[in-house]
């Protein structure tokens, strides 16, 4: 049984639609969210194992609050709706050129504010610093030093071992290790930190539907080494256009002393930390993740 969505109400109010791109020699699928007439088109990139649905919360909440914004939420290739890239690795560098030309494809780069959640912040740092124009960059949960080096990096090199199980295993047995429910919901538990009943079920239920919709084991074990084998900081020095920042003060993956780090390797960045919440920002406190975005887009960075 499914677990009622706190935000489905604000979504029921929304003008939804969906499409289909070919893009890097295979078909992707994408949301929008908001009127197509909407002053700024803001394009958002999930995290690692995620798809669309993982951003939805902070979708409503900036929606609903009054936000003159169209939003447009692929799932990126291997994961969810759209399937693997035919001509090229599920690496950093394969989804930096996949997202440019998904916002050629889509006439909206160069104008469009770029969004990336935690592996997603990887990706869109990548992709921005090798010329990747937009007018604002946001990166939410941003992976801002290695994964390994973080506070919970023992359980991050089980992690690795895990993949690489998953790996060496018969296809059959590696698949089904990898979708797992039990272990999706340890790495559940492992992130989330709101103590609310009802918003706990929420997030293992999210985590549950979807952080197993990827397409095979060769494309998650593809993304999940470009996971951990890069970072924000690698390519903060050249993103050259305003960046917003929004970190958790009890991120299990980055500390926030590396996201401090982060801030003064950028140079025109401003952070935002939220308090109480950990690498969940999107679906524990989107509300204020919300807050953030829409001053940023409606005023701009100033540092």
């Amino acid at each position: 049984m499914t677990t009622a969505s706190p935000y489905a109400d604000d979504l029921a109010r929304l003008a939804i639609g969906e499409g289909v791109v070919s893009v890097s020699g295979a078909p992707t699928a994408y949301w929008t969210y908001g009127s197509a007439s909407a002053g700024t088109v803001l394009v958002l990139v999930h995290g690692f194992r995620g798809e669309h649905h993982g951003l939805e919360p902070v979708v409503a909440r900036l929606l609903a609050g009054g936000a003159d914004v169209r939003v447009i939420a692929p799932d990126l290739p291997g994961f969810g709706a759209s399937p693997p890239m035919i001509d090229r690795a599920h690496d950093v560098e394969g989804y930096a050129a996949w997202l440019g030309e998904f916002l050629e494809a889509l006439g909206v780069r160069g104008s469009a504010v770029v969004l990336g959640h935690s592996f997603g912040s990887i990706v869109a740092a990548a992709a921005v610093a090798g010329g990747l124009p937009t007018p604002l960059l946001v990166l939410v949960n941003p992976i801002a030093a290695p994964a390994l080096a973080g506070p919970r990096g023992v359980l991050t090199r089980l992690a690795v071992l895990y993949y690489r199980l998953g790996a060496v295993l018969p296809r059959p047995l590696g698949f089904a290790l990898l979708r797992d429910p039990r272990i999706v919901r340890v790495m559940s538990l492992s992130m989330v930190k709101t103590k609310e009943p009802a918003l706990r079920r929420f997030v293992h239920d999210q985590h549950d539907r979807y952080f197993s919709a990827f397409a095979s084991r060769d494309t998650v074990l593809e993304a999940f080494r470009a996971s951990v084998s890069h970072d924000v900081g690698e390519y903060a020095r050249d993103i050259t256009v305003p960046t917003q920042l929004i970190a958790a003060a009890q991120d299990d993956i980055t500390p926030l002393p590396a996201q401090y780090r982060l801030l003064e390797a950028l140079p025109h960045g401003r952070l935002h930390v939220i308090d109480g919440v950990g690498h969940l920002i999107h679906y524990e406190t989107p509300d204020e993740a919300a807050a953030v975005l829409r001053r940023a887009l409606e005023e701009g960075i100033d540092r």
